[in-house]
């Protein structure tokens, strides 16, 4: 079960739904205890990869790849660049890049007639609650929370929030 809240656009003054997390974030252990519970590897072996992935993904997109997990989706470096845009082609140096981010762009699979089918990171089905109502039992009934019986969600990062959500 996924939530979200009502948040009116300022620009527009038309209100929208905007996703929100609920929970504590997830924790590396929490992650590495519920691979481990779907797979051979202990959990320390968990750990100890988990540990290491964002070195390892890193020092490859340094190197100008990107980097592939399969079942998962692939990981990028992109750039900002300054205001400050140059005339001539040859001026253009890295001294204009502002900032470094990772693009992540989900798995996804293709029908037959080419159409997005699946994308690895998005469910088929979704159900989206707004926050801070009373939820009906039968609908949440499915939802099994965390592998350790916590609930934890993971919502669309911009709104920043953090704690409460509204």
């Amino acid at each position: 079960m996924a939530f979200y809240k009502v948040r009116l656009q300022k620009k527009s003054g038309l209100y929208y739904p905007q996703s929100i997390t609920v929970g504590k974030q997830v924790s590396t252990k929490q992650l590495g205890k519920a691979l481990s519970d779907r797979s051979t590897v202990t959990l320390a072996d968990t750990l100890a990869v988990l540990s290491e992935l964002g070195t390892v993904m890193s020092t490859f997109m340094a190197q100008g790849r990107s980097v592939q997990l399969d079942g998962l989706g692939s990981f990028r470096y992109t750039i900002n660049a300054t205001k400050q845009g140059v005339e001539k082609e040859e001026d253009v140096s890295p001294n204009q890049i502002k900032s470094i981010r990772v693009r992540f762009v989900p798995e996804m699979t293709r029908n037959a007639d080419k159409t997005v089918a699946t994308r690895s990171m998005q469910p088929t089905a979704v159900d989206w609650f707004l926050w801070g109502k009373e939820v009906d039992k039968a609908s949440a009934e499915g939802d099994e929370g965390g592998s350790d019986g916590t609930e934890g969600g993971q919502g669309n990062g911009d709104a920043g929030d953090e704690g409460n959500p509204l």
